[in-house]
């Protein structure tokens, strides 16, 4: 057996989102591996992961910790004291920061450098801690984990780290949760959206600015406008913070019709994208797109940009549009008025799908762990 790994998954919102699903779906990965797991968790989690993984020791971290400036405290402390109690031999911090003083070596996964290559999308007090924290990570982490190559090049251009103490590890997409829908799906993910029946581009991810949001409203609108039956737009996810992507949605003509619900349940999702005539992702800058894999595992046509890591996700499975407004609007009308490309790509994003898995996930974070602990602390 490898080394007694203690993941922090006490970082994970209460929303899951992106960052629920990673940890989520990789240590359940690690546990079906044979890993030796130890987890420390928010205390509404701890019976979660108890079912979810049944062999690991659960530590539950004090109920101040579900507020972020507590959590992060307790990370400098209390995790390495979690730490010698349940004789870890290596930390993983999911989420890019770390403890200062760990005591054993450490492992953090750093998902994307959008704090340091477009700071304008973040809050201010945001990007100042994140950059702090990922600068620290860089330098002290016995090893690094990113989720692709691209993000990977990032690191070692923007922040000049070792590209020999960093692994890359793709997500995975669970497969019994997101595949195509049945009927029965669609009906209620279409009742639940108010749309019953009609057609709908949906987009799923926080609305914040380096999502592109804005430029997709106004692509979206100008390329359904002048249809018999438009199709709506539908932006599921957090709200984030962007007063651009309220003043798009001003802007958006009196008979379009554009739907934010705000979060789906993850057994909504398959029916929310599968249902959809396109899934429009046109993010400037990702550190891997986890919605795009997962629109693909569902059968749908995913719309998305050259950006980053996204080509690594969609290969050549996916349709691609340059950011700006102008051109997701040729490149969504050309996938609405084209019926079978869409059913290429979504049969193309389906098999490609199938080639990423927590399990192989699971793996590279395995030979991180063991890098890690021979090494020692950083």
């Amino acid at each position: 057996m490898g080394p007694r790994v203690l993941v922090d998954a006490t970082c994970v919102p209460a929303d899951r989102g992106a960052l629920g699903r990673y940890v989520d779906g990789l240590v359940q990965a690690l546990a079906e591996a044979g890993a030796d797991l130890a987890l420390a968790c928010q205390r509404a989690d701890e019976e979660r992961y108890g079912r979810l993984l049944p062999g690991a020791r659960i530590v539950p971290g004090p109920p101040a910790i579900a507020h972020r400036p507590a959590r992060l405290a307790w990370e400098q402390s209390g995790l390495p004291l979690v730490a010698t109690q349940v004789e870890a031999d290596v930390i993983h911090s999911p989420h890019y920061s770390m403890p200062l003083r760990p005591g054993l070596p450490t492992v953090v996964t750093i998902h994307d450098l959008a704090f340091f290559t477009a700071p304008d999308t973040h809050s201010p007090v945001t990007a100042t801690f994140y950059k702090a924290a990922i600068k620290t990570s860089a330098r002290r982490a016995t090893r690094l984990i990113v989720p692709s190559k691209a993000t990977r090049d990032e690191v070692v251009r923007v922040l000049e780290a070792d590209s020999t103490k960093i692994d890359v590890a793709y997500h995975g997409v669970d497969h019994s949760l997101f595949n195509r829908p049945s009927q029965a799906q669609l009906e209620r993910v279409a009742a639940r959206l108010g749309l019953h029946g009609r057609p709908y581009v949906a987009y799923l991810g926080t609305l914040e600015p380096r999502k592109n949001v804005p430029a997709l409203i106004e692509g979206w609108a100008a390329a359904v406008a002048d249809l018999a039956e438009p199709p709506a737009l539908v932006l599921a996810g957090g709200t984030g913070w962007s007063d651009e992507v309220d003043d798009a949605v001003a802007a958006v003509p009196a008979h379009l019709r554009l739907v934010r619900p705000g979060y789906l349940h993850f057994t909504d999702l398959p029916g929310f994208f599968g249902g959809a005539l396109v899934v429009a992702f046109p993010s400037t800058g990702e550190g891997f797109g986890l919605p795009v894999l997962e629109a693909m595992a569902c059968g749908a046509p995913v719309l998305t940009t050259h950006r980053t890591s996204l080509p690594e996700v969609g290969g050549d499975a996916v349709a691609y549009t340059e950011p700006d407004a102008e051109s997701i609007k040729s490149a969504l009308r050309g996938l609405i008025d084209d019926g079978a490309q869409r059913e290429a790509l979504g049969n193309a994003g389906y098999a490609r799908s199938l080639e990423f898995t927590w399990a192989v996930s699971a793996q590279a974070h395995m030979a991180c762990y063991e890098r890690a602990a021979s090494a020692g602390p950083g």
